[in-house]
C-alpha cells in the first residue's frame, strides 16, 4: 500500500519538523558545547608526569605524562562526566559565578 501526500503537505510537514524539532535540537546541543567552560589544575608528579583535576567537577580526575597528553585527557574526563551527569538527569556544575584570585 502506497501513501500520497502533496508536494504541499509534505512542505509543512518538513517545515513543522525543521523549526520545532530539528532547529531547537541543534541550537540546544551548539549552545551547551559551546558554553560549558571549566579550569583545569595540573600538578607535577614527582615520579613524572602530570596529574589534572577539574575543581568544579567533584572527582574528576586524570593523568598525563606529558602538559598535552595531560590537557587532552583533561578534555575527555571532563566529556565523560558530563555525559554521565546527563545520563543520570543530574545538574550540569558551570564556572559562571567563581571568582578567581591568586
Amino acid at each position: 500500500m502506497a501513501l500520497s501526500v502533496s508536494n504541499a503537505a509534505f512542505s509543512a510537514w518538513r517545515e513543522v519538523i525543521e523549526s520545532h524539532i530539528r532547529k531547537p535540537l541543534i541550537d540546544q546541543i551548539k549552545n551547551e558545547c559551546m558554553t560549558l567552560s571549566y579550569r583545569i589544575l595540573l600538578r607535577k608528579e614527582p615520579e613524572g608526569g602530570y596529574t589534572v583535576i577539574a575543581p568544579s567537577l567533584p572527582g574528576c580526575v586524570t593523568y598525563g605524562d606529558t602538559i598535552e597528553e595531560a590537557i587532552i585527557m583533561a578534555k575527555e574526563a571532563i566529556e565523560l562526566y558530563i555525559e554521565s551527569l546527563r545520563a543520570h538527569n543530574e545538574e550540569i556544575p558551570t564556572e559562571e559565578e567563581i571568582l578567581e584570585y591568586t
